[in-house]
């Protein structure tokens, strides 16, 4: 099947692929807006590139779909978010007994004196292999018992693209839903700070949101649909400058994790740029693909969380998180629903987001 099935006026519902950005806990934002897509009859999904918290959402959006469809995705999603929930203080998303007993909760003043500062440079000069020489890893239980990974290899309804970082190399590499296990999606998810780094054929990988957060490339060179909505969840603008400590940090790994994403949509946008002035080809079977770029981000809709709070695995939050993910959604199809199959909803030429 060529490149560019999908080019024209669609007929039945539009197609479009997901890139669904990694964030921790703040993952239950995406499925919100996963939640609320699949209510929407004139939308239908057909891959999803993705990266840690993505991922997760990734392997259960086609998990459902394949055992129940629309309705299978959406109870799907909300059991493995229950089970998140009930890991409770060994969270999926990286708790050491250092990291997140010791900094959660704590009023900022407190977090800002110089002994509370000194505790934390302690706590975080610990490795993994110290304070987790077991290797303990609740998010393998998790996607074990939600996720078929032998069926999905076989028999996936959507195409999957998921990220991680090898260590050695210092590469990008993005495993299929052909290869999936939940190492795959444990590697993808591994922040070094908190886990063990995760091997695979005896490569070892960190988090896939240090180098694609989420990768866009592969969109580019699969048959796959011309429309990508991006899903963002951290934030590219902030108001305000960071001063304290704990803000510094949080703002630079914000940065950081979308380093990666900002390079890919320049990119993007330079490329569309030489499409639109006709001086690179657009053809079916050609390098360069014509993309329709959509967004949902994090720049407002969680711009008042902390990096702190991606550790936090309270129902309570995480209902919030998809509530607000939910919203965000139904204000993007509101808005720019037409113009999927049409022309890209997000003006890269403009800057991001």
């Amino acid at each position: 099947m060529p490149i560019g099935l999908f080019k024209g006026k669609p007929k039945g519902p539009k197609p479009i692929a997901l890139a669904l950005q990694g964030g921790g806990s703040h993952g239950a934002f995406e499925w919100g807006v996963l939640d609320r897509l699949l209510e929407e009859e004139d939308l239908e999904i057909l891959a999803v590139t993705a990266a840690s918290a993505g991922a997760m959402n990734a392997v259960c959006l086609a998990q459902g779909l394949l055992d129940g469809g629309r309705d299978g995705a959406k109870a799907r999603l909300e059991r493995f978010w229950k089970q998140v929930n009930r890991n409770g203080g060994r969270n999926v998303f990286g708790d050491s007994g250092v990291w997140t007993n010791a900094f959660a909760g704590k009023a900022d003043w407190i977090k800002n004196t110089p002994g509370w500062r000194m505790a934390e440079t302690l706590a975080l000069s610990m490795s993994p292999y110290e304070f987790n020489p077991l290797n303990l890893n609740p998010l393998h239980d998790a996607l074990e018992g939600e996720i078929d990974f032998a069926a999905l290899r076989e028999r996936s309804p959507i195409k999957l693209f998921i990220s991680a970082t090898a260590v050695r190399t210092s590469k990008a590499k993005v495993f299929r839903e052909t290869e999936l296990t939940a190492r795959h999606i444990m590697a993808s998810a591994c922040l070094p700070q908190v886990f063990q780094a995760v091997e695979i054929d005896g490569e070892p990988y960190w988090d896939g949101g240090f180098l694609a957060n989420p990768p866009l490339w592969p969109l580019f060179h699969d048959d796959t649909p011309d429309d990508i909505l991006l899903v963002s969840l951290n934030p590219f603008v902030r108001e305000e400058t960071p001063k304290s400590p704990g803000e510094i940090m949080d703002r630079l790994n914000e940065i950081t994790f979308n380093a990666a994403l900002a390079a890919e949509l320049r990119a993007i946008g330079f490329v569309q740029k030489l499409l639109d002035e006709g001086l690179l080809k657009d053809t079916a079977r050609g390098r360069y693909r014509k993309m329709l770029m959509h967004a949902i981000t994090a720049d407002k809709a969680l711009a008042d969380l902390s990096l702190g709070s991606k550790f936090d695995t309270e129902w309570s939050f995480l209902t919030d998180l998809r509530e607000r993910g939910r919203k965000a959604a139904d204000e993007w199809l509101g808005h720019c629903l037409t113009q999927v199959g049409v022309s890209s909803s997000l003006d890269l030429k403009a800057g991001f987001p």
